[in-house]
């Protein structure tokens, strides 16, 4: 963050004003980008107490969580798509998939046309179990967000958008190979 400092002190050309808000802004982003990280690792937690509490590695729990959100939101996944959201090879994706459909939590459907597409579905005896675990996170999360207006909640959901793009595009550009391009 020091190099943001330096840029900002190196254009503005010494006026006092301009220095403060440059430094404020950049106190801002960082206070920004700490509250993101910070939010990502709670979320990151609740996932891993879930899995605690239904008995799984933390992985497949993170992996019925996509299988839930994506019903909830009238898109149920695929394998391959489960294993892009969760970051796991094909392989590892069907030996996850297979632990979740034994343990009763998922079962797999053929629902397109095209019978060689999987759709993956919660089973109906976690759905219940899912929303009374996430049930409290909802309702906080939902109070959370009534303070702000519509308006918003829509610059927000710009912000995260932009931030999320500039995130999908690094990796699968710069970090494409595991880490930045030499």
């Amino acid at each position: 963050m020091a190099d943001a400092d330096a840029a900002a002190d190196q254009n503005s050309g010494g006026g006092g004003d301009d220095d403060e808000n440059r430094v404020d802004h950049a106190t801002r982003v960082d206070h920004l980008m700490d509250g993101l990280r910070a939010f990502g690792a709670n979320y990151t937690e609740f996932t891993r107490r879930f899995a605690t509490w239904l008995g799984l590695h933390t992985t497949d729990a993170a992996a019925l969580v996509e299988i839930l959100y994506a019903e909830d939101q009238g898109t149920p996944l695929s394998p391959a798509r489960l294993s892009e959201r969760v970051s796991l090879s094909s392989g590892a994706t069907a030996i996850l998939l297979k632990r979740l459909e034994q343990a009763g939590h998922i079962v797999r459907t053929r629902e397109s046309t095209d019978r060689r597409v999987v759709t993956l579905r919660s089973s109906p005896d976690i759905r219940p179990r899912a929303e009374a675990f996430f049930g409290p996170y909802a309702e906080r999360m939902a109070e959370a967000m009534s303070a702000y207006s519509p308006q918003e909640i829509q610059r927000f959901e710009d912000f995260i958008g932009r931030l999320r793009s500039t995130m999908d595009a690094l990796l699968a550009d710069e970090y494409r190979d595991g880490g930045p391009a030499a």
